[in-house]
């Protein structure tokens, strides 16, 4: 697999990826898919649903090889937790 280069700095994908996911992404998979992973191409907003990281990305890839993905958690603050307590914001 061939090692792609980013073109924007980390705010900049995080910027880009927060606010596609925001305007054009959630109100498309937000229901019925708490906790799967959607991976956005920050430059076209294109974006894969799967279980995982690793699957959504490559399914983005095979889409868009040249895709700058951004991965969302869908209903939580962060895709991957560290330690003991949970970033799902509470009901």
């Amino acid at each position: 697999m061939p090692v792609r280069q980013p073109r924007y700095s980390k705010e900049e994908f995080a910027r880009r990826g927060d606010a596609i996911y925001e305007s054009q992404v959630r109100s498309l998979v937000e229901v019925g898919n708490d906790g799967k992973i959607v991976a956005i191409d920050i430059e076209t907003g294109a974006f894969e649903l799967a279980d995982d990281t690793m699957t959504a990305t490559r399914q983005l890839y095979a889409r868009l090889p040249d895709a700058q993905p951004w991965v969302v958690r869908i209903g939580h603050r962060a895709v991957h937790r560290f330690g003991a307590r949970s970033l799902k914001p509470s009901s």
